[in-house]
């Protein structure tokens, strides 16, 4: 055995052990009254509300980040070398910023006297602050900004692997920038499209933090659906069965996925083997 197949199930153990112990605790935790706490949670409409809720933002913000990487991962890749570095440069920088920052830059923002409504104000364009902190547009906002650096760099190892020569052969037999576009490019980087909106959506699901800060009172979704049965109403049992429903879905939505593109893809195993 080599030194880097020893690290790997080294790391792979440590795994197993933080996050496999942790899981199997909570799925014998909410299964001590039998199913008693996935038939409340099934049962309950502030569980419903907050699964509508967690799919409808999901499936927005993931629609968003593909519409958001995608234009800026094509520049990444067929930009000039400065705005290349600029681009990158920027995407590193969100990564390193801590998400709390961020999300709590985005409050700063969008408050009555925030950012962007003192601008409105002055430029005339309202009489009076919109209403933007604390609604699902400030849940969305800020979920597109920590997780569209994730989409943006599958699709850019995507579309930098098919090289310059596939767009200058079309070119070459007529075809113009935008037919190239969406007859060699738009095609050949789907499954990378897919596998970033995946990766995005799985995330998505199980998100607390953001939509804590971000969302209004009425705005419930599944982690803190959670965290009221826990910390308010006092049922572990409950809380631990909707864990268990929503880590359950989103390997659903992962093996679904998979079938078509293909799990290694989706986690960057694949793309990490061909470079290696």
């Amino acid at each position: 055995m080599d030194f880097a197949a020893a690290v790997g199930l080294v790391g792979m153990a440590f795994l197993l052990l933080a996050f496999g112990s942790a899981i199997v605790a909570i799925v014998v935790f909410s299964a001590e009254d039998g199913f008693a706490g996935y038939l409340t949670a099934i049962e309950s409409p502030l569980f419903r509300r907050a699964v509508r809720n967690t799919v409808e933002m999901a499936v927005v913000v993931t629609v968003a980040c593909l519409v958001v990487s995608y234009p800026y991962a094509y520049c990444m890749v067929y930009s000039s070398r400065a705005v290349r570095i600029a681009l990158i440069a920027a995407l590193l920088i969100s990564f390193w910023t801590s998400l709390l920052v961020r999300t709590y830059s985005w409050q700063i923002i969008l408050n009555d006297t925030g950012l962007l409504n003192q601008l409105l104000l002055s430029l005339g364009v309202v009489d009076e602050p919109l209403r933007l902190a604390r609604t699902k547009f400030a849940v969305y906002v800020g979920m597109v900004h920590i997780l569209a650096p994730l989409s943006t760099l599958a699709l850019y190892a995507n579309i930098r692997s098919l090289g310059p020569g596939l767009l200058l052969a079309a070119r070459g037999m007529g075809a113009s920038p935008a037919r190239a576009f969406l007859h060699v490019t738009l095609p050949l980087t789907a499954p990378g499209a897919f596998a970033g909106a995946t990766l995005v959506l799985i995330l998505a699901l199980g998100f607390y933090i953001t939509p804590q800060i971000l969302g209004g009172t009425g705005d419930l979704y599944v982690g803190n659906a959670i965290v009221i049965q826990l910390e308010e109403l006092y049922r572990p049992e409950v809380a631990s069965a909707m864990s268990v429903l929503l880590l359950v879905s989103v390997l659903v939505v992962l093996l679904a996925a998979g079938r078509f593109v293909g799990v290694g893809r989706i986690l960057g195993i694949d793309r990490a083997r061909e470079r290696g």
